[in-house]
């Protein structure tokens, strides 16, 4: 039986939150239920209902504080003195932070949810807001009029520094080869931002 409520709404809500992180770090995705929160809380299942719409709901706040965290840590890298460095910069700050929470970091690519469930707005509004850090580091790589470009650019190259991370912290990036997750990452950045560069510049020749 949970005990009676002695928290405001509010630090309710933060007592769930952190219950359902420590959770995830410790045990991962699968070690996560009602149940298992609420005995780490010690109030009965049902109060988690209260607060929060469902399990998934719940996962996906948890979820928006691990990208606010990721943000506020991509917000203390330096611009760089060029694309080049501020990608560099960006790919070095997100590869750090997976090695130090992996599990938790992890939440963001294996929690899914029901088929017919779209994704909220507000949580979509957070994943742009990472993107467009990289949008606006290769910005200057780019025609004014190629937006469509830019945005396809940066995805493509923050979805190649993800796959890297994401070897390297399910320990299968041994399996391909011998080189650390962070060289991997900074031949990807220069490949690829100095292709960026080259294929503007022939464009601007053209």
């Amino acid at each position: 039986m949970g005990r009676r409520s002695t928290h405001t709404p509010e630090e309710l809500r933060e007592l769930i939150l952190q219950a359902t992180q420590d959770i995830i770090e410790r045990d991962g995705l699968a070690g996560l239920s009602a149940r298992a929160i609420a005995r780490r809380i010690d109030y009965s299942p049902g109060t988690l209902y209260n607060v929060f719409q469902n399990l998934d709901d719940l996962v996906l706040h948890v979820e928006a504080n691990v990208l606010d965290t990721l943000e506020k840590r991509l917000g203390l890298v330096g611009h760089g003195d060029s694309p080049m460095e501020a990608v560099q910069k960006l790919a070095s700050a997100y590869l750090e932070f997976t090695r130090e929470r992996p599990r938790l970091w992890n939440l963001l690519f294996e929690h899914h949810l029901p088929s017919k469930v779209q994704i909220p707005e507000w949580y979509q509004a957070k994943l742009d807001g990472l993107l467009q850090r990289v949008e606006q580091a290769i910005a200057p790589l780019f025609q004014r009029d190629d937006a469509a470009g830019l945005r396809r650019s940066a995805r493509v190259l923050w979805a190649g520094v993800h796959g890297i991370a994401s070897l390297s912290t399910s320990d299968k990036l041994s399996t391909i080869t011998s080189e650390s997750a962070q060289v991997l990452v900074d031949e990807l950045v220069a490949s690829y931002v100095s292709g960026l560069a080259v294929q503007q510049r022939r464009m601007v020749n053209c």
